[in-house]
């Protein structure tokens, strides 16, 4: 493994009554079939927690050392895979996290916005190669998904930043949206949780191409 680029993906176990994740089960599928010799691919999967989900990234960033941390959450209102460009020094939980807490306020001491530090426009153009639907967001609402965000960018001083996927199900469809989009409504999905570690393999090779050009 001496000299190979490490990336650590991570995602979220369910939340709000839902029995699935699709940032874990996408992720999972992703690092089922990652086959690069060249990239060190490893996930870790992160509770709903406002508190706990900033020890777990930073426990996850000391043991594996990466060079890159891309953040994976689901977003129930959305029909795209979307990169988010801004992480907000606040968070509004208008649903309780897995703690039952609803904690409302600053995240942090630091500025009101901190940005990504991944390739928005390279990811959005690598994962609609693909035939995959991807735009680029402002940024990743106020619940635990944008304190991740924030939180991995003062963790972690290399290529960071966070992706929300769609809210793919095998059956049913998510009861979840609202905590990330306030205006969230229940949207026709097409997608597959193949078709999202499609996506999310597109976007490691991005984040590790961008390393190889520092």
């Amino acid at each position: 493994m001496v000299g190979m680029t490490r990336v650590l993906v991570t995602a979220f176990e369910p939340f709000g009554g839902d029995a699935v994740n699709a940032s874990g089960e996408a992720v999972a599928r992703l690092a089922a079939s990652w086959a690069d010799p060249t990239v060190e691919l490893v996930k870790e999967i992160l509770p709903v927690s406002f508190e706990r989900a900033p020890l777990a990234l930073a426990d996850a960033i000391r043991g594996h050392r990466p060079d890159a941390v891309v953040c994976i959450g689901e977003a129930g209102g959305r029909v795209a895979v979307t990169p988010e460009r801004h992480a907000v020094n606040e968070r509004v939980a208008r649903i309780a996290d897995n703690d039952g807490a609803m904690l409302d306020g600053p995240i942090d001491g630091g500025p009101d916005v901190l940005e990504t530090r991944l390739d928005v426009a390279g990811i959005v153009a690598a994962v609609r190669s693909l035939g995959v639907p991807a735009e680029g967001s402002e940024d990743a609402g106020r619940f635990v998904c944008n304190t991740v965000f924030r939180s991995v960018l003062t963790l972690f001083d290399g290529p960071a930043g966070f992706i929300h996927v769609p809210a793919v199900r095998d059956v049913g469809e998510a009861t979840v949206g609202a905590e990330t989009d306030a205006a969230a409504g229940r949207r026709s999905l097409e997608m597959t949780f193949e078709d999202l570690a499609l996506a999310l393999d597109a976007v490691v090779r991005c984040v590790a191409v961008g390393l190889e050009h520092r």
